[in-house]
């Protein structure tokens, strides 16, 4: 079994910054954070392990501490609004690139456009799009086109973590659906999630087996799994190297190894390690399960 690793996998500078940013937090004083920083359990770990809390954004004023954080995934002007007038101080760990996404949308809705927002329905990050605009229609399927209003101009954004094949299918879907609109299309995909996504298609050419790293609630994790199994290859989601069983790769001959947008490097490597262990007949199966 050969393993060949991706050539853009794991932690983007968005998400790393967030992480710095919350450890000096802590490391000065008490610290909620507004969810989850990352969708991360072994970041999430560590930050407990440093005091830090987890919080409920939707709940101004409910925060042990006097310090609360915005994760990475961004929120609604609102929301920092009303966790400021409750009294807190109020640290922003949104991603720049999500920033821009909040941004793009407000601009299209200063031009008069209904906002439409292509992304996972509940997801933090497009809960906080929507924030400032509670009439925004949310796309995640071509299903949804017909919720869209009769409106003369749309104003279509995504979720900076949706593949960008997907989302110009649905903005074709959209403009389908409303031919006699103006459908305005801002290309808020972030460039590591497209990174991501390329370099898993170069990993299809080669593997037959995809092992992909990453949190169960990561959005760019569970697209790149999607991605490998809709190119007909087996793919496993893993959190870590806990995870994986010898078992799953009895029959591989090139496994892909890849990872999502929160993911630490030195989780992939300890994979990647155990994959090789997998590979040369180092393990055996039972100690898989250990």
């Amino acid at each position: 079994m050969r393993i060949i690793i991706a050539k853009h996998y794991g932690l983007c500078f968005g998400v790393r910054d967030a992480i710095a940013q919350a450890t000096r937090l802590a490391t000065a004083g008490p610290l909620t954070i507004l969810g989850e920083l990352v969708h991360n359990p072994v970041v999430r770990a560590q930050l407990a392990g440093q005091g830090v809390r987890e919080g409920n954004l939707d709940t101004p004023g409910s925060a042990a501490t006097s310090q609360v954080m915005i994760t990475a995934h961004g929120a609604s002007d609102a929301a920092r609004a009303a966790w400021r007038s409750a009294g807190f101080g109020v640290a922003d760990g949104t991603c720049p690139l999500v920033r821009h996404a909040h941004h793009q949308l407000q601009v299209l809705v200063a031009q008069g456009c209904h906002p439409v927002i292509i992304g996972q329905r509940g997801h933090v990050e497009v809960n906080g799009l929507r924030g400032d605009f509670p009439g925004a229609t949310i796309i995640e399927s071509a299903a949804d086109c017909a919720a869209l209003p009769e409106h003369g101009t749309l104003g279509v954004i995504s979720q900076t973590t949706q593949p960008i094949d997907k989302v110009r299918g649905l903005v074709a879907a959209i403009e389908a659906a409303r031919p006699a609109c103006d459908v305005r299309f801002v290309d808020t995909v972030c460039q590591p999630t497209k990174n991501r996504q390329g370099a898993l298609r170069e990993l299809l050419e080669e593997a037959d087996t995809i092992a992909v790293v990453g949190g169960r609630n990561s959005n760019n994790t569970r697209q790149l799994v999607a991605a490998a199994e809709a190119a007909g290859r087996e793919a496993f989601h893993v959190e870590s190297a806990a995870d994986l069983r010898a078992e799953w790769f009895a029959r591989a001959r090139v496994v892909g190894l890849t990872a999502g947008t929160s993911t630490l490097k030195e989780t992939v490597a300890a994979v990647a390690a155990r994959l090789e262990q997998f590979a040369t007949g180092n393990l055996c199966p039972a100690a898989a399960h250990s």
